[in-house]
């Protein structure tokens, strides 16, 4: 979903990151949450990062989501440039995502980075905190969030084993 105004940006290093960062888009979708998807490097494109999260907050921007491999870096660039909430999602790389995790949540005092687990799981769970975020100010929202949840429970209470 794409919108001039998103409430959400969701943000990775590199278009190779989309085939988990779609599941964050997904859940976003499900919620009916405007936001946008980028790709742009904290390495290869720094200008380009600091213009988007420079200006994201001026344009309704209330969550922002960055996910990256190996060095890792979006996440903190992107917090060092805004008060905004940053949740970062460390992808799998060489390290089989370790050292993606450990940069990610490895921020020193005074800039954080609220950290998701590693790959898809991470993507969802960074979708829904910004839900829940953005729910805080949004009664319709928090009703679909509270179902959503509720669906769960229902789905494991369900569940039969052989």
């Amino acid at each position: 979903m794409s919108d001039q105004n998103p409430k959400v940006i969701v943000l990775m290093g590199s278009k190779s990151d989309w085939d988990i960062m779609q599941h964050a888009d997904e859940t976003l979708t499900r919620f009916d949450v405007p936001h946008v998807c980028r790709a742009l490097s904290a390495h290869r494109t720094p200008g380009a990062v600091m213009d988007l999260v420079s200006a994201a907050e001026g344009n309704g921007t209330e969550v922002i989501i960055a996910a990256a491999g190996g060095a890792a870096h979006l996440a903190g660039v992107v917090a060092a440039h805004t008060l905004l909430p940053v949740l970062g999602v460390p992808m799998k790389s060489a390290l089989d995502g370790l050292d993606s995790l450990l940069s990610t949540v490895q921020m020193p005092a005074g800039i954080p980075v609220g950290t998701l687990a590693i790959g898809k799981a991470g993507a969802i769970n960074a979708a829904l905190l910004a839900v829940a975020i953005l729910a805080r100010k949004d009664a319709g929202l928090r009703d679909q969030l509270q179902k959503f949840r509720d669906e769960q429970t229902e789905k494991v209470l369900n569940t039969t084993l052989p």
